[in-house]
């Protein structure tokens, strides 16, 4: 008797980080349906594509009710779409955009859960993983309101974590730092520039993008997700390439004013004019 494929639905999944794990999950032996809010792209791919805007309960209602319907299951939630807004001091974004960024990084999280986690529970068992960031548990000048959205999820999946374990439930965050992905190609300007923000914007701007070019390959975090996704016990966070390794265990033993001040020396923050670091910690 042919055994069936355990399921797996994957947001984000037309390039980056969400294509390479679609891509892993597949070789891996899941039947996986990744998703996009343009729906499928063009040319071949291991996997099937649905159209899903994680910010329309509607929408994500309708992509989950199509998969239970080809599969009847699902054994594994995929959370990795996302966005930031280009690198600019936090009170240069309006309140819209604050919300637009919550919208999809952490209540499109939210909308996905709700819509997954009643079916998860009724089959007794499956596994969500969340695509978090090193800005989840570091600070993040130039791009706070990305590293609030991230430090959001952080705490959110721990506590679901807790909550669904007794059902055969369990959450875990994966944590990269640098990945090379196009990204930086769907940042949104901040929409209440500040002319004193001007020379920090370019600096910062200019240094994502050559730092970016030297980054981790999607498949670094996908191989990650695919750990997280089949083990026995898993832990309730993970980290992705041995950057974001360093970094979680520079917070974890380091004096917390020594983190304090190795950010605000690298970022050159008490200067007039800021600049990134070496080796910063940014989005993925």
């Amino acid at each position: 008797m042919k055994l069936k494929k355990p399921v797996a639905l994957v947001t984000g999944a037309s390039s980056g980080i969400g294509k390479a794990t679609a891509e892993r999950l597949t070789t891996a032996g899941y039947q996986v349906y990744g998703t996009s809010r343009r729906g499928a792209s063009p040319g071949p791919r291991p996997f099937a594509m649905l159209s899903l805007d994680v910010t329309s309960e509607e929408s994500v209602e309708a992509a989950v009710n199509v998969l239970l319907r080809s599969e009847g299951r699902v054994d594994l939630l995929v959370n990795n779409a996302g966005f930031s807004v280009a690198p600019a001091g936090a009170e240069e974004s309006s309140l819209e955009q604050a919300r637009a960024i919550f919208d999809t990084n952490f209540f499109g999280i939210v909308r996905m859960t709700r819509a997954i986690v009643p079916h998860m529970r009724r089959q007794g068992g499956g596994r969500i993983i969340n695509i978090g960031s090193v800005l989840g548990f570091l600070p993040a000048p130039y791009m706070a309101l990305y590293a609030a959205t991230k430090h959001a999820l952080e705490g959110y999946s721990e506590s679901l974590d807790h909550e669904l374990r007794t059902r055969g439930i369990r959450v875990s965050v994966i944590e990269p730092a640098y990945t090379k992905t196009h990204f930086d190609a769907n940042l949104l300007e901040p929409d209440a520039k500040l002319d004193e923000y001007r020379e920090a914007r370019a600096t910062v701007s200019r240094q994502l993008r050559a730092l970016l070019e030297t980054a981790d390959a999607p498949g670094v975090v996908a191989d990650v997700v695919l750990t997280a996704a089949t083990a026995p016990r898993p832990k309730p966070r993970y980290t992705a390439g041995s950057l974001a390794n360093r970094l979680r265990l520079l917070r974890r033993f380091a004096p917390a004013s020594a983190v304090d001040a190795g950010i605000r020396k690298d970022l050159r923050l008490d200067t007039p004019t800021a600049s990134l670091p070496r080796t910063p910690v940014v989005a993925t």
